[in-house]
């Protein structure tokens, strides 16, 4: 909600909004940067709703409960749902870029941001978490969103909401298919009309469900196992914080670790190639690209002990985590926090296969 806030403020709309976590004293950074951007706060007691108002936006987690949301229907107004706003937005630029799939997707949207923003394409950017090297005007160092003055419109696709059908991007990343939120059933015939609403997509040949899907005339395809892809990556290299690897012989480094990040350099690449930009140049701006907040981040070493924190939570997402963080034979002990009962119900015995695959004697897990 936030980002939305400040792209709507920044093109001249009057915006102002309320928070419970406001009326509760959280994350006052938060609230003083918008304050300080000219957006006004209001308690989330129905008084900022008043003749003036012309649209209520609400999040996902707003029940019709809300004294805001008694408030706007009360008054007649129309309420829009996050989705639908940032679709609304989403379609106005010339170009849209949307990044999907039930992981990678903050990862590739941090990295196309990245390659635009170094090649000074201005784009304006949606992502899901904060992005270490990226910088914007309105709240300074790991934004998670950018606003620009180009006609390039990036953001990442969630499926989880049910609003996924609203978007029709001009290029469409899939990163992959797996359970998550939705059955295996769902997710196909989200992702399936997705890429196929597309102008252009982009597609992971490596991962089974996302392959099987019948595949546009103008996808561009991606790889680390299958030459035929129109992105193969060869000689790749694994580090304990970096890795490298070689497009149609062109060397790209990257400051994250993990094989799955070469994957992700893949999508982020056939972005680069479906807008047309030079391909050399763009991967050598990869190298700027520094990771994201809370994916597989060191948060320090002491007495020969790494401490990473990482948000991966479904069986893809902590899989790429143990592989990586197993790459160079590492003991593991790790504390997983489950997201949720319906989410350990849908996939509980998923993400245990994900550590059985992993693990070996010495390791650990701590599980609330």
């Amino acid at each position: 909600m936030m980002p939305l806030a400040c792209i709507l403020n920044a093109k001249g709309y009057k915006v102002c909004g309320s928070d419970r976590s406001n009326d509760q004293g959280l994350s006052q950074d938060k609230f003083k940067a918008l304050q300080s951007l000219g957006i006004g706060l209001a308690p989330q007691d129905g008084s900022g709703i008043n003749a003036s108002t012309d649209v209520l936006v609400v999040s996902a987690a707003i029940e019709d409960s809300v004294p805001d949301v008694k408030a706007a229907k009360e008054h007649g107004l129309k309420i829009l749902t996050r989705a639908e706003l940032l679709a609304q937005i989403f379609h106005d630029s010339k170009t849209s870029v949307g990044i999907a799939g039930t992981s990678g997707k903050t990862t590739v949207t941090g990295m196309i941001a990245t390659i635009l923003s170094e090649l000074d394409c201005n784009p304006t950017v949606m992502n899901g978490g904060q992005v270490k090297n990226l910088e914007n005007k309105q709240l300074g160092k790991n934004a998670n969103f950018l606003i620009g003055d180009g006609d390039i419109f990036v953001s990442e696709m969630d499926e989880s909401d049910g609003a996924f059908p609203l978007f029709s991007p001009t290029i469409a990343v899939l990163n992959n298919i797996s359970i998550d939120h939705k059955t295996m059933d769902e997710l196909k015939t989200l992702f399936g009309d997705y890429v196929h609403r597309a102008g252009v997509a982009v597609l992971n040949l490596d991962e089974e469900n996302t392959a099987s899907l019948p595949r546009p005339e103008n996808a561009i395809t991606f790889s680390i196992k299958n030459k035929e892809a129109n992105l193969y990556a060869s000689n790749i290299e694994l580090g304990e914080d970096n890795c490298s690897f070689e497009l149609d012989g062109v060397a790209v480094t990257l400051n994250v670790p993990g094989k799955h990040n070469v994957s992700n350099a893949l999508a982020t690449l056939g972005v680069a190639k479906a807008l047309g930009l030079n391909i050399d140049e763009a991967c050598q701006a990869l190298s700027k690209f520094s990771g994201i907040k809370r994916r597989m981040e060191t948060v320090g070493t002491k007495n020969g002990v790494t401490v990473i924190d990482d948000f991966g939570h479904n069986p893809d997402k902590i899989a790429a985590g143990l592989a990586t963080a197993k790459q160079n034979g590492a003991r593991i002990i790790a504390m997983f926090q489950p997201h949720g009962f319906t989410p350990l119900r849908l996939m509980g015995e998923e993400i245990l296969e994900s550590f059985k695959t992993y693990f070996t004697k010495d390791d650990i897990l701590i599980m609330p």
